[in-house]
């Protein structure tokens, strides 16, 4: 189903620890047709500014009901952060191509999810889908504190092993190397990454030298979300790509870094 634009009512807009947040609001031809992966376009306010949307990452899906999580980083996020319940968002989406997760479901071997950061917010739609399987997920952050979703990952049945910067919780350094160390002794089958490029470009590397497939979703600051302006290409083994258009997941033996 082609994407929608949307006026649309926020249910909840609620901090959830440091400067992420967590955002719902009523969709039904939004949740009727997203997948794992993909994204929706957010218009933060009614102003001239900003003037760009802001992407987020479908978070997951209850009835009607669409769930994203972001960060404020910037003017946008912080005008988002102050929108309340009951007012109105324009809203195009689900824009993307998302994890291709039933190929993958015929694949043997144990499925592994790979955060870092706000890597998170696709992944835990993603382990929805992926339920039956008990699939590992990694989560990596700077510190214990910047840590989140985990009660929501294990409510799903998923196994979770966590890496920080700093040693407060879970494996000390980055989770990259944790993959590397659950590979040596988990028959994995595919890969499934989002968070910041060295992060990617790190797992596409270890996917590659385990023979293992990857598919990442890539962050990228797009302007249109539609593949028009060209501002978030990527280089691929098939020339220039868009993330927000051809994107935002990829194979990792298809880029270019």
């Amino acid at each position: 189903m082609p994407a929608a634009q949307i006026k649309t009512k926020i249910i909840t807009n609620r901090r959830l620890k440091a400067n992420y947040w967590h955002l719902e609001f009523e969709s039904g031809l939004i949740a009727r047709s997203a997948r794992p992966g993909q994204f929706v376009n957010i218009r933060v306010n009614d102003l001239l500014e900003p003037l760009l949307r802001r992407p987020l990452s479908i978070h997951g899906v209850k009835g009607a009901r669409v769930k994203v999580i972001y960060e404020v980083l910037g003017k946008g996020t912080q005008a988002l952060s102050q929108r309340k319940s009951g007012e109105f968002l324009d809203i195009i989406g689900p824009l993307g191509n998302g994890f291709d997760y039933p190929s993958a479901a015929k694949s043997k071997g144990k499925y592994i999810l790979v955060a870092g950061g706000m890597g998170v917010a696709p992944l835990l739609f993603l382990a929805e889908k992926l339920k039956t399987l008990k699939p590992l997920v990694l989560i990596g952050a700077r510190a214990k504190e910047l840590i989140i979703c985990t009660p929501e990952f294990k409510a799903l049945g998923a196994e979770i092993k966590l890496a920080t910067d700093d040693g407060s919780a879970g494996f000390n350094g980055r989770v990259t190397q944790l993959l590397e160390i659950e590979l040596k002794q988990t028959r994995a089958a595919v890969i499934f990454a989002c968070g910041p490029h060295p992060m990617l470009k790190a797992a596409a590397q270890i996917a590659a030298s385990s023979q293992l497939p990857a598919q990442l979703s890539l962050e990228a600051h797009m302007a249109c979300g539609i593949g028009a302006c060209l501002g978030c290409v990527v280089s691929t083994k098939d020339g220039y790509k868009s993330v927000c258009k051809d994107g935002p997941v990829f194979s990792g033996q298809d880029l270019i870094w």
